[in-house]
């Protein structure tokens, strides 16, 4: 802080962040040294003002068929500016024009499940993620490009065939079901024997 004369009683602090509750002291100082700071003034909170920073880590994807699930880090409260804090989602199927806009209130949410019957499995979306309180709409996160969820397998593994290894094991075997664009990546399979 800059030093104030000795004839001067008072002083503006700036920078200080909006919506934020802060008390002060006051040191005297002299050739000889700084002196005892006084007690710490009463409790004041700076008006709030749009919140300026958007969240990060922008991510998402996955869940059932027909669900775009979009998820972020949430706003720490010290930058959230004021009261009424939420967040504000966007997406559009890539090359699209159109955005789609939803609004989440909850200050601790991190997460935002869009569904509709008519998204395509594994569908790539534009999505971004902004804030908003009292005072207005804020900032915007950049661009993510976020994949609609995948939908379950729809052929069955061809060419099973086992083989007696031991008088308690056998050993199963398959062809592996090809990576399909509407239904995603095959993460495993399971083996049943009756």
């Amino acid at each position: 802080p800059e030093v104030i004369n000795g004839r001067t009683h008072k002083a503006t602090v700036v920078d200080l962040s909006p919506w934020v509750e802060y008390e002060f002291r006051v040191v005297a100082s002299n050739g000889v040294g700084i002196g005892e700071p006084s007690r710490p003034s009463a409790l004041l909170r700076t008006k709030a003002a749009v919140p300026v920073v958007a969240p990060t880590h922008i991510g998402g994807g996955g869940g059932s068929r027909s669900e775009l699930v979009i998820t972020w880090e949430p706003v720490s409260e010290e930058l959230q500016n004021g009261e009424g804090f939420g967040y504000i989602v966007m997406f559009r199927p890539l090359g699209s024009t159109t955005w789609t806009k939803a609004v989440v209130a909850s200050v601790e949410s991190s997460k935002y499940v869009y569904r509709n019957e008519s998204i395509t499995p594994l569908s790539p979306f534009e999505v971004k993620v902004g804030v908003y309180n009292n005072e207005g709409e804020g900032t915007l996160s950049s661009i993510s490009i976020i994949y609609s969820g995948e939908d379950e397998p729809q052929m069955a593994p061809a060419g099973a065939s086992a083989l007696s290894v031991s008088a308690a094991a056998v050993e199963v075997s398959w062809l592996p079901i090809p990576w399909n664009r509407h239904t995603g990546r095959v993460l495993g399979y399971e083996v049943r024997g009756w």
